[in-house]
């Protein structure tokens, strides 16, 4: 009995974490140790997903340093669910939360918009940028779409603009050239085969 309720305990004290957690802030925890927060329970298409990590990525090379919170429900802000529907509000929120770590840009996207803040503190021009995005609605991966475009019309105005593609702009153009070269290597070689096979028909002259 006594090894029963020895157990019993020790699977409540491993639950009190778990449920602490859910009551509380989930990005503020997610964001300390990464670059992003997605909407929990939501699928997200996988390219979606790597473009917007790819544009932090290239964003932060860029000088232009930033974090994203993808809000999809109220379920996603934990005991911050009456922040739901105000981006603004609870990009100062969580802004500030994060600010005894991370100072820089904070980007907040919720069904009906956007927010910003630097180290908790709402910057004007950044905002009237978000401000004139179209909201991106409640599908999660235009949530994220949304997101990455963001972070390009933000990077933009703060004198950072980012390449073409979230992988960066160089990269497509020397898949071309790879491409092209494998495929002249290619025909090279069948060129090279075919005069080889007809040397090898032509009779040896005497």
């Amino acid at each position: 009995m006594a090894r029963r309720i020895a157990i019993v305990a020790t699977l409540l004290l491993l639950a009190v974490p778990a449920v602490a957690r859910a009551n509380g802030d989930p990005a503020s925890d997610y964001l300390l140790v990464q670059s992003s927060f997605l909407p929990f329970n939501a699928k997200v298409d996988p390219a979606a997903a790597k473009e917007l990590t790819d544009t932090i990525r290239a964003a932060n090379e860029k000088g232009f340093k930033i974090k994203v919170a993808v809000i999809g429900s109220r379920y996603d802000l934990g005991t911050a669910f009456s922040l739901y529907d105000k981006a603004q509000k609870y990009a100062q929120f969580l802004g500030l939360e994060l600010s005894f770590q991370y100072h820089d840009g904070l980007l907040v996207v919720m069904p009906n918009g956007y927010g910003y803040s630097v180290g908790g503190k709402p910057d004007k021009r950044a905002i009237a940028v978000v401000q004139k995005l179209p909201p991106p609605g409640k599908e999660a991966t235009k949530q994220v779409q949304g997101a990455t475009a963001a972070i390009r019309k933000l990077a933009a105005a703060a004198g950072h603009p980012l390449p073409a593609s979230g992988s960066g702009g160089g990269s497509s153009k020397t898949r071309d050239r790879i491409t092209l070269a494998a495929g002249l290597v290619a025909l090279a070689a069948v060129l090279a085969a075919i005069v080889f096979w007809r040397r090898g028909r032509v009779p040896a002259r005497e």
